[in-house]
Order: structure tokens, then C-alpha cells, then sequence
């Protein structure tokens, strides 16, 4: 075994031993530590709206758009650090299935319990910013501009965007599980995560914190009118637009973490993880 690091076969290896152990969680444990993963990639939706509210008027908007990056790849830092379950990193769990570590009905369970507790941690942080006013000003425009833009996506173009954006957050738990110290875990998660957020793809646990905090802002008529966005955008801001993006992203993300890495790799490694059945 490398010292520095773990093998890809070594990370299948161990990412079926993850599969099985998360399948094997309570209901209680799987919504409170997605709930913490949820409010965690919000905490990280946030600082990312901070920081962009006026970057681009001074570094450009690449520049802008990597910085962005950079800091949100804190959130899932702190997910795989500290400790989260992230429904769009679980999307590799399917790997266990496939080896015949556990059925894909544990997979499945654990899915549904965590998806909903992102939702809950999402909304959580969401609600305790807006209360805080920390939004008021040039940041609830921004967020709300956010959230107009990703509420106004199309079906297909969401799909294909969330994706892209899965199969590479997929790569940074992959790569984290490589790692053998922290700070092994943090560079091989913020590379991945700045591209995707750079690039502009959908992250569905993400977005639910974008889209819910668009919509309280929205609610203040200084911010709507300071957006200067036009009538038909700002309208898709609510119920509607939340479901016409996160639906489509989320199966995106789906494909692509499930399709692109747990597949992908099961076909290369499917002998060599035989012996873990």
C-alpha cells in the first residue's frame, strides 16, 4: 500500500465498507448527520454569495467565478471532515450494491432519509440568515439573483448540468477517501469543487439553500427592486421554479455520481472486490 496515499482500487475497497456501514444506520442518525451536512453546504452557499455580490466588478468574472469556487468547496470540507451524509456524495453507495456488500434497498433507505435532511439543514441555515439580517443590502440581491437564475434554467438543461456537476463532487469524496491525513482530504476536496462551481453546474442539496433564501428575500421590496430584475425572472422565484430546477438536477446528479463513478469503477475493479461479498 502507497503511504502518501490509496490506490483507486483501495478507495472501491473501502468506499464498499462505507456503503455498507451507512446502510446499516438508524433513521435518527442518518437525518441528524444529514441534516448537518445540509446546513454545512448552506453555510458554504452563503459565504460563496458574500463573496460574489461585487468580485467580478474588480477581478473579472472568471476570476470571480474561481474564487466563488474556492470558498464554497468549504462545504464539503466540512462534510467529509467533520462529519455529514451528503445525499449527492451517497450517490456511490450503489458501488457496495453492485459488489454484493449489502442489497440496494439499504442504499435506497439510506437515500431517502438524507435527501430529506439535506432539506431540512438547508432551509434550517436559510431561515437563521434571514433572521439574522445578514442578507440585507447588495448580499440579498445577489441571492436572489441566484436564485432567479437557477429557477429560470430549462428541465433538460438542468438534467444535463447536475450531471456534470455530480460526477465530479462524486470525484472529490473519491479522492478524499485517498487521502490519509486532513490535509490530504481538503486539497483533494477543493479542486474538484471550485471547478464545478466555477463551471456552473447544479448541485441539487446546494441549490435547495440558493432557491429557499431566494425566496425570503424576495419578500423585502428593496432587495426586488435593487435586483432590476425583469418581471417574468422574478416571478419564477417560488414554489414553481424550486421544483422545475431541483427535480431535474437531482436526477442529474443521480446519473452522474451513480452512471460516471460507481459504475465506472465497479467494471474496472468488479473482480478484485469479489472478495468482499
Amino acid at each position: 500500500m502507497n503511504t502518501a496515499f490509496k490506490s483507486p482500487v483501495e478507495i472501491a475497497k473501502g468506499a464498499c465498507a462505507s456503503s455498507k456501514a451507512k446502510s446499516s444506520w438508524s433513521i435518527p442518525q442518518m437525518i441528524i448527520m444529514g441534516t448537518l451536512a445540509g446546513a454545512y453546504i448552506a453555510f458554504a452557499g452563503f459565504l460563496a454569495t458574500v463573496v460574489s455580490q461585487d468580485l467580478a466588478t474588480y477581478v473579472g468574472v472568471g476570476m470571480g467565478k474561481f474564487i466563488t469556487g474556492a470558498v464554497f468547496s468549504t462545504g464539503l470540507m466540512l462534510v467529509v471532515i467533520a462529519g455529514g451524509e451528503l445525499f449527492t456524495g451517497n450517490c456511490m453507495m450503489v458501488l457496495g450494491s453492485f459488489a454484493g456488500c449489502q442489497p440496494f434497498r439499504g442504499v435506497a433507505r439510506n437515500w431517502f432519509w438524507v435527501y430529506v435532511a439535506n432539506f431540512l439543514g438547508s432551509v434550517l441555515v436559510a431561515l437563521l440568515i434571514y433572521y439574522s439580517g445578514l442578507w440585507r443590502g447588495a448580499v440579498g440581491v445577489n441571492a436572489l439573483k441566484i436564485a432567479a437564475g437557477k429557477m429560470s434554467i430549462p428541465f433538460m438543461e438542468g438534467f444535463f448540468r447536475g450531471i456534470l456537476c455530480n460526477w465530479i463532487v462524486v470525484l472529490a469524496v473519491w479522492m478524499s477517501m485517498a487521502a490519509v491525513d486532513v490535509a490530504g482530504k481538503i486539497w483533494a476536496i477543493f479542486f474538484p469543487i471550485m471547478a464545478f462551481v466555477a463551471s456552473g453546474f447544479e448541485h441539487s442539496i446546494a441549490n435547495m439553500y440558493f432557491m429557499t433564501m431566494g425566496m425570503l428575500v424576495k419578500g423585502s421590496e428593496a432587495v426586488a427592486t435593487a435586483s432590476g430584475l425583469p418581471a417574468e425572472k422574478l416571478a419564477s422565484v417560488g414554489i414553481g421554479g424550486f421544483f422545475q430546477n431541483l427535480i431535474p438536477v437531482t436526477l442529474g446528479n443521480m446519473v452522474g455520481g451513480i452512471l460516471f463513478v460507481a459504475v465506472f469503477y465497479y467494471l474496472v475493479f468488479q473482480k478484485k472486490l469479489e472478495d468482499l461479498q
